[in-house]
């Protein structure tokens, strides 16, 4: 076993196909564990490994306390982690701890990836949306669309959900710019005064400020609310439960997860390849968007699921056309002001 393997094993990572032999070359992914890592140890990990001759192991770990281990790892120069987890904010305020990306030599990202996949410090993994989620026996005939319609309690009456999870505070009043006709393309900066006086409207009709994914699916599956913004990947799951339930992609607040290497990575060029071997493997991605409840941003991953199962997901193409795109450089130089500001307004 290499000292590299030993030192992670030591950290506490589950080591992949620990029983096989160790191979000459391996990389080291850090990323959420669960039924994240199980997914993408079955689709892509093994085919990756068995097509290349290059180990994966993971190492589970969330994605906070990543950053303050990787941090220290590139502080003392003893890099463990070749691939990270990272949110788009995270590609900004942590830009100094990750590699440049050679997207123009990545062939399979190049070919299959769409618009905005490859970025200068990640690649997109997985692709989401917060998502107006509605209850379809609500209503009658009418349908909601879009925020202005959450914001419409005349025409679409009953209690509302939205986030307080404490770590997207741009999420919220971005969707009250939306509903006050502010085009999407036009969002960023966000005018916050604005958004709060909107806020102030339809605060009286939120029944629920939820936590969790675990909590979103509740309060939607036991009709406590008629309508929440909520992960897309949740609402997937719950819908597929049977619950009552549609999305409306218009004004949601694409949500993307990115495989990034850190400086100084033990194994870069391994790294590179497996994000290309990721790209590529289109085989893989049908069962790891059905299990996970997210997309890739491979198209022709995407094109291997029948066409009302894509429109389920974030990167089909009626769907990723009307998304907002987050201004990621504003968002992470404004993290303090968008959180101080939604705690001072939730306090009220």
């Amino acid at each position: 076993m290499t000292t590299r393997k030993l030192l992670t094993g030591l950290l506490g990572a589950t080591l992949l196909a620990a029983t096989m032999p160790a191979l000459a070359d391996e990389i080291v992914v850090a990323t959420t564990g669960g039924l994240m890592r199980n997914t993408l140890e079955e689709q892509m990990y093994l085919p990756f490994q068995e097509a290349s001759g290059t180990e994966v192991i993971p190492f589970d770990i969330e994605v906070p306390d990543q950053w303050a281990r990787a941090e220290g790892m590139v502080r003392s120069g003893n890099v463990e982690f070749d691939i990270v987890t990272a949110t788009g904010p995270d590609l900004v305020d942590k830009a100094d701890l990750l590699m440049d990306i050679p997207c123009d030599t990545l062939e399979n990202v190049k070919k299959f990836g769409l618009e905005g996949a490859c970025t200068a410090k990640g690649v997109a993994r997985t692709t989401g949306g917060m998502v107006l989620t509605y209850n379809t026996e609500a209503f009658g005939e009418k349908t909601p669309k879009n925020w202005a319609d959450f914001w419409n309690v005349t025409d679409f009456p009953g209690p509302r959900g939205l986030p307080d999870t404490g770590d997207r505070d741009w999420w919220v009043p971005a969707a009250a710019l939306l509903a006050d006709g502010v085009d999407r393309k036009d969002l960023f900066p966000l005018d916050l005064d604005r958004a709060y006086k909107k806020l102030d409207e339809i605060r009286p009709h939120i029944a629920v400020w939820w936590k969790t994914g675990n909590q979103v699916q509740q309060i939607l599956r036991d009709k406590e609310v008629v309508m929440a913004m909520s992960y897309s990947g949740r609402s997937l799951a719950t819908i597929k439960d049977g619950a009552p339930l549609a999305m409306a992609w218009d004004g949601a607040m694409r949500d993307t997860g990115y495989m990034s290497i850190l400086k100084d990575a033990p194994n870069p060029q391994g790294a590179l390849k497996y994000i290309d071997f990721f790209y590529g493997n289109s085989d893989g991605h049908p069962g790891f968007m059905q299990k996970v409840g997210y997309a890739t941003a491979s198209s022709a991953g995407l094109a291997k699921l029948p066409e009302e199962e894509q429109k389920l997901f974030a990167t089909y193409p009626a769907n990723y056309e009307v998304l907002v795109d987050p201004d990621f450089k504003w968002i992470g130089e404004n993290r303090a002001t968008l959180r101080d500001r939604w705690t001072a307004w939730l306090a009220q």
